[in-house]
């Protein structure tokens, strides 16, 4: 049960806030699509996996479960392989880029300051673009914004990856700029 009285109390995470109030949905759910489905030389799946691991980070299970979901959906992968990625992608399978931008979500998820020349030349050296460290940057940023509103609230999550399947399909693919 949400901390605040929501319209609609079975809609999870921050599809139930978004319900609720339309006024702040709209700059939200705007916000999430330009940032993960807008241009970007990153893929929707990267950006996906990089909203992923901050929210795990964060320890906020909806998002990164329902983010994850949405990384697999784009990735055509499996979501055991979204947990393993989350667990420890300094052993996954990934590109040496992909994993230094996540790295650098990481620092931003600690706090800004904790971004160091030393993780963008890393990056830099594997092909990262100023762009891509930028969008990295950003995204991190807004879903430690977007975890603390949902776990802040106090909303509800399914437990189990499955349920987040349909859920992840549909955010990859038609996008976040509806309410849920």
């Amino acid at each position: 049960m949400a901390h605040i009285k929501l319209l609609n109390e079975e809609l999870p995470g921050i599809s139930g806030l978004l319900n609720h109030n339309p006024r702040t949905a709209i700059p939200l759910l705007n916000l999430a699509e330009t940032l993960l489905r807008g241009p970007s030389t990153l893929t929707r799946g990267e950006r996906e996996l990089i909203a992923s691991y901050v929210s795990h980070l964060n320890n906020c299970h909806f998002c990164h479960t329902s983010h994850g979901a949405a990384a697999a959906a784009h990735l055509g992968c499996d979501l055991n392989i979204i947990d393993d990625i989350k667990q420890n992608f300094a052993e996954t399978a990934i590109s040496p880029k992909l994993r230094d931008l996540l790295n650098i979500a990481a620092q931003v998820q600690k706090g800004g300051r904790h971004v160091t020349e030393k993780e963008i030349e890393v990056a830099r050296n594997e092909g990262a673009t100023d762009e891509e460290i930028h969008d990295s940057v950003l995204i991190a940023a807004a879903f430690c914004m977007f975890n603390r509103y949902v776990d802040g609230l106090g909303t509800w999550a399914p437990k189990e990856n499955e349920a987040y399947r349909e859920m992840g399909q549909r955010m990859a693919f038609a996008g976040y700029n509806r309410p849920r």
